[in-house]
């Protein structure tokens, strides 16, 4: 086990470096002048100059790529040119509030998917089965923006029973903090329910036809010791992998969440980065949500390998 951790650790070192390679020349890739575009094409070709020497791309790309990979190993990711604050500070104070999110919504797709999951492939074309493989399609069919907003307007206008949509930090009133958790925590976690509980119904529709599993029946064991012991680790394995590819999905992916919530995580930041033209920050916001997946990949690939002891031989 320790020799498959320290291959995926090595492993992690050389796909940070490509990652931030990638990020680097994506932005340097892209048709046209960035310090053009950020002033506009109204601005004087003087003005257009000391731009290009403020976001520094007015030296050779190689010295650039150093530079700038040099103090992104320091955690500096450079200043934002429209607020002049930290890119690394920004990063890191809406880190927090991401990660909160998205830990919370995956915990609530698995309580609700792996059981529902289950309970759908042993009652196989009944009933259960179908109410929830027709629940799970229309979860999959509603765009979180609409789930957000109706949950607002339902549960924090009309009946009141949660905050409407802002952000308390968590230091200054835990309890208004976690309140307001709830709805979007719920938002995100509806979509990826559904599809966690369809992968867990044919994940265990697949094992339950496996031949180990017709051998523990005819030893004589129980139904319950059959599905907990033999059905049911196996068959987890594909929901941790999607878990995986969820969470790297929701680090970029929650800003419509994020703006109907007025939750400042890390896609809003994105977002106004990209509709503002700060280049360093959209530059820096990637590069942390690329090394975040690569992360959450590793993690997931040794909790496979803890779940299932072959994949540690081979």
């Amino acid at each position: 086990m320790g020799r498959f951790i320290a291959r995926r650790m090595i492993t992690l070192v050389g796909q940070v470096l490509l990652v931030a390679t990638i990020v680097f020349l994506m932005l340097r890739l892209v048709p046209g002048d960035p310090a053009r575009a950020i002033l506009g094409e109204t601005a004087s070709e003087e003005q257009v100059a000391n731009m290009r020497t403020k976001l520094g791309i007015d030296r050779p790309v190689w010295q650039q790529y150093f530079d700038w990979l040099g103090d992104a190993i320091r955690g500096d990711l450079g200043k934002s040119i429209i607020s002049g604050r930290s890119i690394t500070d920004d990063i890191m104070s809406r880190l927090g509030n991401s990660a909160e999110l998205i830990a919370i919504s995956v915990v609530i797709s698995l309580i609700i998917a792996i059981p529902l999951g289950t309970i759908a492939a042993l009652k196989r074309n009944q009933f259960p089965d179908i109410a929830l493989s027709s629940i799970a399609m229309l979860g999959l069919s509603l765009p979180g923006f609409v789930v957000g907003t109706v949950l607002v307007l339902l549960f924090g206008l009309k009946w009141k029973i949660l905050p409407q949509a802002r952000f308390v930090e968590f230091g200054d009133d835990p309890v208004a903090h976690m309140k307001l958790l709830i709805l979007p925590s719920i938002t995100l976690a509806i979509g990826n329910a559904a599809v966690l509980l369809r992968m867990m119904r044919s994940s265990m529709l697949e094992v339950m036809r496996q031949d180990y599993v017709r051998t523990a029946r005819a030893k004589g064991l129980t139904d319950r010791r059959v599905i907990t012991s033999h059905t049911l680790r196996n068959a987890i394995n594909p929901v941790v992998s999607l878990v995986g590819l969820e969470i790297a999905t929701l680090l970029g992916g929650m800003v419509i969440v994020e703006q109907i919530f007025n939750w400042p995580g890390l896609s809003t930041l994105l977002m106004s980065g990209v509709l503002s033209r700060d280049y360093p920050v959209v530059q820096g916001v990637v590069l942390v949500i690329a090394i975040i997946t690569i992360v959450v990949n590793v993690i997931v690939d040794i909790t496979y390998a803890v779940l299932d002891p072959r994949i540690r031989l081979t």
